[in-house]
């Protein structure tokens, strides 16, 4: 399993919006956080889809967080742009088993169950305002 180069852009964009901590506009997030401004937009859309990010139209628009940096965490924003965190396809379920009929009693698929509800349990444990720095 990787975590694709969208959601690790997407971490920086709530980072870059937590860190102005007032309405940010998608060039400032942009500029910010190292993402391009296209690929920015794409991954705001997202975000405010999701309910993490709300947006303002118009000349005064912009961004901001939707809730409180320490009720968003890292396991959530990358679901909002991966979806499911799944560590292997057979956890899917849709999958067909091609080794078990019933492949709940696959030991296999047992261990990589545990382990991916451990990397999910420890990456929504990992709240955003961990990351804020004093000014």
């Amino acid at each position: 399993m990787k975590i694709t180069r969208e959601a690790d852009y997407a971490v920086r964009v709530v980072y870059a919006i937590m860190q102005q901590g007032t309405k940010i506009s998608a060039r400032e997030i942009a500029e910010v956080s190292g993402v391009t401004q296209r690929f920015t937009l794409k991954i705001l859309h997202k975000l405010t889809a999701a309910g993490i990010v709300r947006s303002y139209k118009g000349v005064n628009g912009g961004f901001v967080l939707a809730k409180e940096a320490s009720e968003i965490s890292m396991g959530e924003i990358i679901e909002c742009i991966d979806g499911s965190l799944e560590i292997v396809h057979c956890l899917g379920e849709d999958f067909d088993c091609t080794r078990l009929k019933d492949k709940r009693g696959c030991q296999f698929r047992l261990i990589f169950d545990q382990v991916g509800r451990e990397l999910r349990e420890k990456l929504y444990s990992i709240k955003m305002s961990q990351f804020q720095t004093k000014q």
